[in-house]
C-alpha cells in the first residue's frame, strides 16, 4: 500500500475534524491543512487540539499551507511565514508549504533565481529556528516563476546540505512544465490528482480540471509515481484536485478508496519492477 495521504483541498467542504476523520478511514499516513479555503485555518480551534486530534488517530501534519508568493519576499511575507510557522509549531506540522509567484512577473531565468536566493536565503534561518522544513512547490503555468524543479533544487544545495527545504512533486505541474527530471532525495511529498479532458493540450489544463486518478489520466500519474519510487523516494502520496465535481462529491470516502486502489494495482503493490 501507499503511504496515503490528503491535503485539504481534497475535501475543502468539511471542517477540520471531518476531514481528519476522512483521511483516517482511508488509512492515510498524514494530512494537509490549508489556510486558503475562504475560513480559519482551523476553524477556531486551537493548533494543539488539531495536533493532538490528528496524532490520537495516528496521522501526521505532513504540511501547513501555504506562504503564497513567497519568491516575492518582501516584510509582509516575512510575516506571512513567521505566523503559519508559529501555527506549525504549535500543532506538531512538519513543514509549511511555500508557493511560487504566478502572475507572469519575474519570469526570466535571471530574475527568477534572483528572487528565489532572497526567500531562501531570509527563510532559511527563520525555519531552522523553528525546526521546520520549508516545502516549495513549483507551478507548471506558464505564469510561474519557479516552473521547474531542477533549477530549485540547484538553489537549495547552493545554501549546503543542511538546508531545511524540500520540494512538491506535483504530477499536475510536472506535467504542464513539460516533464523533466525527477529528485527523490529532494522530494518532502508527491501531489497527485488526474486529468481525464480531452481535445486540448496538456499545457492548457487548469486547476479545475484536476480530478481523481482513473483509467484515461493523461499526466501519466502512475508512471510518475512509480519512477519516484524506484528511484528511492518513500514519503506519502497526497492527493489535492481542485475539480468542482470532486468538491461536491456526496460520498468521498468511497471515491478516494478507489482512486487510492487503483493507483496502488497500477504500481504493483506498490514498488514495480
Amino acid at each position: 500500500m501507499l503511504k496515503r495521504a490528503l491535503n485539504h483541498m481534497a475535501a475543502p467542504n468539511l471542517e477540520w475534524q471531518g476531514f481528519v476523520a476522512l483521511a483516517a478511514s482511508l488509512n492515510c499516513v498524514g494530512v494537509e491543512f490549508r489556510n486558503d479555503l475562504g475560513r480559519d485555518l482551523f476553524e477556531g480551534a486551537t493548533p494543539e487540539d488539531v495536533g493532538a486530534a490528528c496524532s490520537a488517530r495516528g496521522l501526521k501534519i505532513l504540511a501547513l499551507a501555504e506562504v503564497k508568493a513567497f519568491d516575492d519576499w518582501s516584510d509582509e511575507k516575512q510575516a506571512e511565514a513567521a505566523s503559519l510557522m508559529t501555527i506549525a509549531r504549535a500543532c506538531g506540522a512538519e513543514r509549511i508549504s511555500l508557493i511560487a509567484r504566478n502572475d507572469g512577473i519575474n519570469t526570466g531565468k535571471s530574475e527568477r533565481n534572483a528572487a528565489l536566493k532572497v526567500a531562501l536565503d531570509a527563510l532559511a534561518p527563520m525555519l531552522a529556528k523553528n525546526n521546520l522544513i520549508g516545502l516549495i512547490e513549483p507551478l507548471g503555468f506558464e505564469s510561474c516563476a519557479l516552473r521547474y524543479k531542477d533549477e530549485v533544487v540547484e538553489a537549495i544545495h547552493l545554501l549546503g546540505s543542511d538546508a531545511p527545504f524540500q520540494i512538491v512533486h506535483d504530477t499536475f505541474h510536472h506535467a504542464l512544465a513539460g516533464g523533466g527530471a525527477l529528485f527523490p532525495n529532494e522530494t518532502g511529498i508527491v501531489h497527485v490528482s488526474g486529468v481525464t479532458k480531452t481535445g486540448i493540450a496538456v499545457t492548457d489544463f487548469q486547476d479545475p480540471d484536476r480530478e481523481l486518478v482513473t483509467s484515461g489520466d493523461r499526466l501519466g500519474n502512475i508512471e510518475q509515481v512509480a519512477e519516484l519510487l524506484r528511484k528511492g523516494y518513500d514519503g506519502a502520496i497526497s492527493f489535492e484536485p481542485f475539480s468542482p465535481q470532486v468538491h461536491g462529491l456526496a460520498h468521498p470516502r468511497s471515491a478516494y478508496e478507489a482512486s487510492f486502489a487503483f493507483m496502488e494495482a497500477g504500481l504493483a503493490d506498490p514498488y514495480p519492477a
